[in-house]
């Protein structure tokens, strides 16, 4: 879909910074006119190295991910902490043991027939971002925009501040003792250093990136078999009384078993997080699907069988009253041991943080491609062909996110806007099927599994309502607030000279003499931002295949 000058900033259309031989530019290269960038000798243009396929001369984010890689992303992001901190929201409102199971197994298998949709979607649809690339083809410029806004300032940003102080708990609790609670101010310095660094190693080191969280995939996958290996090997010795009665005592209220079912879903959550980078994936027709079929199945049984290992070693009561489920599995059983365990869960929260890192910055780049995102945000590192603005773009708001207090409660605003989103993407799967039958679609799932899924996430979206009215009001009141925000930027054109002297439009009319330079120091200084930027982080905007 082409996007209009007018959805473009004035630096993108007017800078290109263009490596030559490999080497980073050194200056900025204006065209002649004043719109567009200067076009290139031949010869200068063939010395420059490729993009994602190996004699391509186009600045364009690279292809280097593969289905190891591929399922490393998914599990990185499904397993992430919660499988070791904590899985007993299921456990706490259903209180029986084969009713809990039972709910993880229905979870699973409903994050499949999502997983099934999002395969359909993303080959249908081989484009980076998701479901903000899904609702922006299906139903047009505002919803996805909504999406990006609440993504940007919500979903994104607090849930790596949350990773963050996740990892950065348990390392310092060693150093603190059970007796003593670690400093606030200690916690957030070394969250933000780790989000920093992390930040830093996906702007600039994709190959390293990618090989540390293969690494790590095995790793938390290694931490979850041992415990569930001692779990059954603890079954075996006779310790079954927890599951002599499984459904004794079940909860038969419909609400409180919707919370649990809420709960589980939300576990499972990152089965989709592939579809962010599709357009960097190899062969993503044949990658993108085979990596959802093998993660999925992967996780469902690891999910089940780890809580299987938790409710053999630790009764219901117990697992309710632990705030590090594994930790306190370790503690009663494993002795002397146990100290593994507290380092496998911040390891897993380390490479969750870097995945989560990596695969939300591709929204924020898409946006701006899009003209939903200031154009600096569209740019390509020309030394690394990462999304490098992006990337520090959201590294600054995740800062900010770590010094407020009430970062658990805006994620709470946020969880019924995500599901209601993740429902309109599905939703897009029938929609496609109504408007665009004859859509190229390499797979092609059955109507009924859109249609289930979107049946259970409109149930989802609606029990919260009369759960936590307050919470939901106000994950909507945060999703509206963006509404203004996009007709101010996006829809409209023609605004007052002061308006456009203040975001730099004039810049898109050549023949208009510079009266920021003149007039306005405030938006002079803006406009030598942007330059400032481009050239601080080597970058240009992305270069569109003929």
């Amino acid at each position: 879909m082409a996007i209009s000058d007018e959805l473009q900033s004035p630096s993108s259309e007017m800078v290109l910074l263009t490596p030559s031989s490999g080497n980073p530019p050194s200056s900025i290269v204006p065209s002649s006119n004043g719109t567009g960038p200067s076009n290139q000798p031949p010869e200068q243009s063939q010395n420059r190295e490729g993009s994602a396929e190996s004699d391509s001369s186009r600045v364009v984010i690279k292809k280097q991910l593969g289905l190891l890689e591929g399922v490393a992303i998914i599990l990185g992001i499904i397993f992430g902490s919660g499988i070791f901190v904590s899985p007993k929201g299921v456990i706490m409102e259903v209180e029986s043991v084969g009713t809990s199971l039972v709910i993880w197994v229905l979870c699973g298998l409903l994050s499949m027939i999502g997983a099934l949709c999002y395969a359909e979607l993303g080959t249908a649809i081989p484009k980076s971002g998701g479901d903000y690339a899904y609702i922006f083809e299906a139903y047009g410029s505002l919803p996805a925009f909504l999406y990006l806004w609440d993504a940007m300032m919500i979903f994104v940003p607090t849930t790596n501040a949350i990773m963050g102080l996740t990892f950065a708990s348990y390392v310092l609790e060693p150093f603190f003792g059970g007796a003593c609670h670690i400093p606030k101010a200690a916690l957030q310095l070394l969250a933000g250093i780790t989000i920093c660094f992390l930040t830093y190693l996906n702007s600039y080191y994709m190959k390293v990136t990618t090989k540390m969280q293969n690494i790590i995939m095995f790793t938390k996958i290694a931490a979850l078999v041992m415990i569930i290996i001692v779990g059954l090997v603890w079954m075996f010795m006779g310790n079954v009384e927890n599951f002599e009665r499984p459904f004794e005592n079940t909860e038969t209220d419909p609400g409180k078993l919707s919370v649990a079912f809420y709960s589980g879903i939300f576990s499972y959550a990152g089965w989709n997080y592939l579809n962010f980078m599709t357009e960097e994936l190899r062969d993503p027709y044949r990658n993108l699907p085979r990596a959802i079929y093998i993660s999925l199945p992967l996780v469902t049984g690891i999910y089940v069988l780890a809580n299987m290992a938790y409710l053999a070693v630790l009764s219901p009561t117990e697992m309710i009253a632990s705030n590090a489920i594994a930790v306190t599995f370790g503690d009663k059983i494993l002795g002397a041991f146990s100290l593994v365990i507290p380092i496998m869960v911040a390891i897993s929260a380390f490479g969750g943080l870097s995945v989560h890192i990596m695969t939300s910055s591709r929204i924020c780049f898409v946006g701006a491609r899009n003209g939903h995102m200031p154009a600096i945000l569209s740019h390509i590192s020309v030394k690394s062909y990462t999304p490098l603005p992006s990337l520090v773009f959201l590294c600054f708001l995740s800062i900010v996110m770590l010094v407020v207090s009430d970062v658990y409660v805006l994620i709470t605003y946020a969880s019924i806007v995500e599901s209601f989103f993740i429902m309109l993407s599905v939703s897009a799967v029938l929609y496609f099927r109504y408007t665009r039958p004859s859509m190229d679609r390499p797979i092609k799932v059955a109507v009924w599994i859109p249609a289930l899924f979107v049946i259970v996430c409109a149930f989802l979206v609606v029990v919260p309502i009369y759960v936590a009215p307050y919470e939901v009001g106000m994950g909507v009141l945060i999703t509206l607030i963006g509404i203004p925000f996009y007709y101010c930027g996006v829809v409209w054109k023609n605004k007052p000279e002061w308006v456009q002297q203040a975001i730099g439009e004039h810049l898109h009319q050549p023949s208009r003499p510079k009266l920021s330079t003149i007039v306005f120091p405030l938006f002079s200084f803006i406009d030598s931002m942007t330059f400032t930027c481009q050239k601080l982080f080597m970058s240009a905007k992305e270069e569109k295949q003929d």
